[in-house]
């Protein structure tokens, strides 16, 4: 697809169910992740204009000390739903946790309350011990072929308000039903990865693929392999990133606060971090914590997110030319949909809405 014929970009914002604050890496949020400060957070989004809203999955805190506090995803979206009027939500959920046919409802109900406004971000992977926390014990492969049918069975059950049955190898429904099903056509289905059983899984399922923000190009290899599932499926390819960014009036100011970001980390919190990084098989978190001088891993990419947090851990560093800039090289790939955060995220997105997406959006409508 050329760029002259590309759809504006989309961009949507981060909910922070581990907390938040002007530090990470803390053994406490700075600002503990009540529902108070997180609807602060969406409707922040939602005012901004920004299109949507990545809502992750977690079962331990994954940016400052692991038992400090978390808000649970399924229940905090049905809230934050509920409190929001435009801004769309994409949850995350891990096959194998929630029975197939319950979780049905689950998201038909989340689909109805909002108004149409669910997308579902599919999540076969998982931080290392993460699922054990919780009993379940499950190898790589094991998760994407779950996955797999997980989706199916979904569509299936979604399809129309009466009796289905489905005889997969590891999910099995005998007369499940949702009613009402969900607004319209649906939910859309993310997914994120980087393995070959991921890009199966998108090619074959998937309307969007999610990437963590790597260079470019090691995201246009990505694509390229990830294109050639879509195409052999005979179906359309979507790509969506996943960044931090670290935006101020100046270059200088801009890694001066990346650098105040960990000042204050505590080294308990970067050895959790550490040990769920440690054999992990998820390829795209391999490249998240890869070992880089300063954590610079290109002149506006650094990762020092990454010593203290799971999964993407890498932002774009710059004033908002640069930021924009580099945003704008990654929509000439083909990237489609920009998943944005920053802290503390309050300030951040209106901060990034104001002084980066207009000059992103005026320079993509002069090339589409």
């Amino acid at each position: 697809m050329t760029s002259q014929t590309r759809p504006e970009p989309k961009f949507d914002w981060f909910v922070p169910i581990d907390g938040d604050g002007e530090h990470i890496g803390t053994v406490r949020a700075e600002r503990p992740p009540t529902f108070e400060y997180l609807k602060q957070v969406v409707q922040t989004a939602e005012d901004n204009g920004y299109h949507g809203l990545l809502i992750p999955t977690r079962f331990a805190n994954g940016l400052f000390e692991e038992t400090a506090p978390l808000a649970e995803t399924w229940t905090t979206a049905t809230a934050l739903a509920a409190v929001t009027s435009r801004i769309r939500f994409l949850v995350a959920v891990r096959p194998g946790f929630i029975s197939p046919g319950m979780w049905g409802q689950m998201m038909a109900a989340l689909s109805n309350i909002s108004g149409g406004r669910a997308d579902v971000n599919i999540v076969p992977g998982g931080i290392q011990g993460d699922f054990e926390r919780l009993g379940v014990h499950s190898d790589h492969a094991q998760r994407y072929a779950l996955a797999t049918e997980f989706i199916e069975a979904s569509k299936l059950l979604w399809k129309a308000p009466e009796p289905v049955d489905y005889n997969g190898e590891v999910i099995k429904l005998e007369g499940a039903m949702v009613s009402p099903t969900p607004v319209g056509d649906g939910p859309r289905w993310y997914l994120g990865g980087a393995s070959d059983n991921a890009l199966d899984l998108a090619g074959q399922q998937a309307d969007s693929l999610l990437m963590w923000i790597q260079p470019l190009d090691a995201i246009a290899g990505l694509m390229e392999r990830a294109r050639a599932r879509f195409h052999a499926a005979n179906r359309p390819a979507e790509f969506g990133l996943r960044t931090h960014v670290i935006v101020r009036d100046t270059e200088e100011e801009a890694w001066d606060a990346a650098e105040d970001l960990l000042s204050q980390a505590q080294v308990v919190v970067e050895q959790q971090r550490q040990a769920s990084f440690t054999g992990t098989a998820m390829v795209g978190q391999q490249a998240q914590s890869r070992s880089y001088e300063e954590h610079r891993v290109g002149d506006r990419l650094w990762n020092g997110i990454s010593t203290v947090r799971v999964n993407c851990g890498t932002a774009i560093v710059g004033n908002p030319q640069q930021v924009a800039d580099e945003l704008m090289a990654y929509w000439r790939l083909g990237i489609d949909e920009f998943i944005l955060s920053g802290y503390p995220h309050v300030e951040e997105a209106e901060r990034v809405a104001k002084t980066v997406l207009p000059l992103v959006k005026e320079a993509a409508a002069g090339e589409r």
